[in-house]
């Protein structure tokens, strides 16, 4: 006999519910429970060991991955916290997990899709509870601004090739939609708490491996990159030892990560936390900044001490600006110790650029383009440059010239036009950021502000030497990094609404 929650209604009040309303009760309410359900689960069972009998194990493999992909797709779209969740741990470990090669599939159209699940749950939430507000503060209009100048670059008459600007626009302008991504579902301090310790953990992660790579050594498909191709490395030996990359794309994304992971921490221990939380984050600050070492990437050791002077002039005391004298002799000291230890004088070499024969190389080549951005005012199209310019234009006169630098990218590729915007977008963030912090009341708040000040302004000065932020995860954590400055500021002021409204 049918259980009484599932026997055919046939009352005027049941008969009123759509197939849609008893679909819902008979699989979500009542769990397939019942001899229905189970007359289900014996069809599928038989029909499923008969497909893979026949046509061997793809079905049973497909049907695995739609197990798990379709509820995974699901609580993406609606669960956004775990969608955003998800999608910092997938920019923080996708690179490693490519180079393993374990899994046969494009990981960046991966990522891409990611961003579409997210953008569409946040149009879905709109549709049920729209606050449009929330998209109209000055960081948000740039950013706008950004992303439609790089769709109009697909008329760009400059350019060589229209599947360069395909390969290169999601990168540069799509990404940058994960901004309202963030906006948008980062509500509450608890769930902005919980982002930054996933952050923190896994620079700390990505840190302790890096000192696995210096003092054990690599993993075998670590070893079967590096050998893969002579440019690899021509570019990571360098002084008789291998430059440490962790789990990122090389050193240099690896040490700048590093660096915005040491100046977080650096903004945080400003905030009324514990003593406990505070010895946790000084330990993840040394480990970060001590690994980025083993990078040998000269462009980041520059931007610890100049982060720190913007951290003494906006928490301007005497107490500050002592420990910034000490600092300074102690920086000052190291730059000019003399030594025989490769790692340190590599950083030393950071800050005597003019003794540097690439930084005088890439003073060549950026003296060499100027004519060139001046006269093209929205630049040779995106893709131009790089490996996609040698993929689509081999032949062209951008497709062999290198960057070096973010904005030495932008410049060349979107034109003196684009490069204008962009500058402004970054001086927008910041600007909004110091105004933000003082403003805003609550300690911890401040704090978090604070420091994400310090990583934007890393990013800022770590674009001019390398290109800082179009990879996995300083792509992510950059727009991350844009939202938590306004996200501090609405937080505080709905704290100050509650304070001052009676009950």
């Amino acid at each position: 006999m049918m259980e009484e929650s599932f026997q055919i209604p046939i009352g005027k009040e049941e008969k009123k519910k759509g197939f849609l309303t008893l679909m819902y009760d008979f699989f979500i309410i009542n769990k397939m429970r019942g001899p229905l359900g189970l007359i289900i689960f014996i069809v599928a069972a038989i029909f499923f060991s008969i497909l893979v009998a026949k046509f061997g194990m793809v079905p049973g493999v497909l049907l695995v991955l739609m197990m798990v992909g379709l509820p995974l797709v699901l609580a993406i779209i609606f669960y956004p916290e775990f969608g955003v969740l998800t999608f910092l741990f997938a920019a923080y470990l996708i690179m490693y997990i490519g180079r393993m090669n374990i899994i046969d599939f494009p990981l960046g159209t991966l990522m891409d899709g990611m961003e579409v699940l997210l953008i569409l749950g946040v149009f879905i939430q709109q549709k049920i509870k729209s606050n449009w507000a929330l998209f109209k503060g000055p960081i948000s209009i740039v950013i706008l601004i950004w992303i439609l100048f790089n769709f109009i670059q697909v008329i760009n008459p400059t350019a060589e090739s229209k599947m360069a600007w395909v390969y290169t626009v999601r990168s540069v302008a799509v990404i940058m939609l994960i901004f309202f991504v963030f906006l948008y579902n980062i509500r509450t301090l608890a769930f902005l708490k919980l982002i930054l310790k996933v952050w923190i953990g896994l620079s700390v992660f990505a840190a302790l491996y890096a000192y696995k790579q210096h003092f054990i050594g690599f993993t075998s498909f670590e070893e079967a990159w590096l050998y893969s191709d002579p440019e690899i490395a021509g570019l990571l030996f360098i002084g008789g030892q291998w430059r440490k990359f962790s789990i990122f794309t090389d050193p240099v994304a690896f040490s700048y990560n590093m660096v915005v992971s040491g100046l977080m921490c650096v903004g945080l221990l400003t905030g009324p936390f514990s003593k406990r939380n505070k010895i946790l984050l000084g330990i993840a600050l040394f480990l970060c900044f001590t690994s980025m070492m083993f990078s040998g990437t000269r462009g980041a050791y520059v931007l610890p001490p100049v982060a720190m002077m913007l951290y003494s002039i906006i928490k301007f005391n005497r107490k500050v600006m002592l420990g910034a004298l000490v600092g300074a002799l102690g920086f000052a000291a190291l730059i000019f110790v003399p030594t025989s230890n490769s790692t340190i004088y590599r950083f030393q070499t950071a800050f005597k650029p003019s003794d540097d024969a690439s930084f005088n190389v890439r003073k060549i080549n950026q003296k060499r383009i100027q004519p060139f951005i001046q006269s093209h005012p929205l630049g040779g199209g995106l893709g131009s440059t790089g490996m996609w310019g040698k993929r689509f234009s081999p032949n062209s006169f951008l497709a062999n010239f290198p960057p070096d630098s973010g904005y030495v990218r932008v410049a060349v590729e979107t034109g003196w036009l684009g490069l204008l915007i962009f500058c402004t977008l970054v001086f927008i963030i910041l600007k909004v950021g110091i105004n933000n912090y003082y403003t805003i009341k609550d300690p911890t708040l401040k704090s978090i502000c604070l420091a994400m000040i310090l990583v934007a302004f890393a990013y800022h000065i770590g674009n001019y030497p390398q290109e800082a932020i179009v990879q996995f995860p300083s792509n992510t954590l950059f727009y991350l990094v844009a939202a938590i400055i306004v996200i501090t500021k609405r937080l505080d002021d709905e704290m100050q609404l509650k304070t001052i409204t009676p009950k």
